[in-house]
Order: structure tokens, then C-alpha cells, then sequence
């Protein structure tokens, strides 16, 4: 068998740090958010549809492109009752057309349990049959 040359080595390496970081559980879910940041040609603010969620980032659609590395401002409207919960920041990680995906950067304690707590809630109401 041929040894690995040093570029497809770290190209696997890549991937599978990758693959290793989505091992968090994702929830797939709809609701509404709003998003604002700076992109290069000024100050931008949009609203799209979250389409999956995690304890450490989400994706949405969005109605206003974004670019990777683009550091965002969120206020997700989860269907929990409250007021929005707001996202201090969230990293752009990928995009795709208006389709994003952001990791958390900064998130304080209190909405952070908040979010944890409507996740566990939420996949816990997934599991219940059909009629309860």
C-alpha cells in the first residue's frame, strides 16, 4: 500500500475533525430569527428560518447573504413562550446560496440554559407516540 503524501493526510485530517465536530446532537425544527453583523458593503440585518439546531450553533435560511467567517448577532424566536433569545455572537462556518450554518461564540449562562432547556423539552415531545 503507498504511504499518504503530507497534503491528503491533512485534507483527511480536515474532514475528520469536521465529521467529529457535528457528533453533537442536532434537532431539525423551523422557527423564525433575525440576524444583523457587518459585511462588506455595510451594516446588514435580515430574518430567515432556522432549519436544525445544536447546543453549539444552528442553521437557517436566510433572506440576506452572508459570507464564512462573518461574525453575526441573532435573536431566535423559539417556541417556548418568551421573549427572544438572544445570540451575542455566532460565527458563520458555512453558507451555501442563503443557506448558513454558524457555530456559538458567545452565548451568556443564562440564555445558554435556556436554549439547553428548550432543546431537552423539544426532542423529548419528538419521542412521545403518535396520539399523546
Amino acid at each position: 500500500m503507498k504511504e499518504l503524501n503530507n497534503t491528503t493526510q491533512s485534507v483527511l485530517h480536515s474532514q475528520q475533525a469536521l465529521f467529529e465536530r457535528r457528533d453533537v446532537s442536532r434537532i431539525p425544527i423551523t422557527f423564525g430569527l433575525m440576524y444583523s453583523g457587518i459585511s462588506q458593503h455595510g451594516s446588514l440585518m435580515a430574518d430567515g428560518t432556522v432549519t436544525d439546531l445544536s447546543r453549539d450553533g444552528l442553521s437557517f435560511q436566510g433572506n440576506c447573504p452572508v459570507r464564512v467567517g462573518m461574525e453575526l448577532s441573532m435573536l431566535l424566536y423559539i417556541p417556548d413562550g418568551a421573549d427572544p433569545l438572544f445570540i451575542l455572537e455566532a460565527r458563520v462556518i458555512w453558507s451555501s446560496q442563503n443557506n448558513v450554518g454558524v457555530e456559538f461564540t458567545k452565548l451568556n449562562l443564562r440564555e445558554g440554559n435556556r436554549l439547553l432547556s428548550f432543546m431537552r423539552t423539544h426532542s423529548a415531545l419528538q419521542m412521545l407516540p403518535v396520539g399523546h
